[in-house]
């Protein structure tokens, strides 16, 4: 695969999940996930992603590269430092991060993560 990935296009799979399917990490809300993937290959996963409010300890193993597209989340780390992220908003989770995602209002991104074996 050695062409440029366009996020406009059509994506390569659609995921959909609700997180109580996960009932070890929700903190609270029912919150449900679709993921549309535009690259997944050795490791690194791109696309954009959708979740309706809710709290869960976030995932590990990974680093996360996030553009926020719509709506307000939060990362909060176990120490309880807290972050918003509003449209227009970017940053990176790096591999170690311990804490939760709470997504306040109904929240779209871009995101690429590298995963760790």
């Amino acid at each position: 695969m050695n062409h440029v990935i366009d996020f406009s296009g059509p994506p390569a799979q659609t995921r959909e999940r609700r997180l109580r399917d996960l009932p070890d990490r929700v903190i609270s809300g029912d919150p449900e996930h679709v993921t549309h993937v535009f690259h997944d290959n050795d490791g690194l996963t791109a696309g954009t992603w959708t979740s309706t409010p809710g709290k869960w300890r976030a995932f590990e193993g990974r680093e996360e590269f996030c553009v926020i597209l719509a709506g307000h989340c939060r990362l909060i780390s176990d120490n309880g430092t807290a972050r918003d992220f509003h449209a227009g908003d970017s940053f990176l989770i790096p591999d170690g991060f311990r804490g939760y995602w709470e997504v306040v209002e109904t929240t779209t991104k871009h995101f690429v993560i590298r995963s760790r074996p």
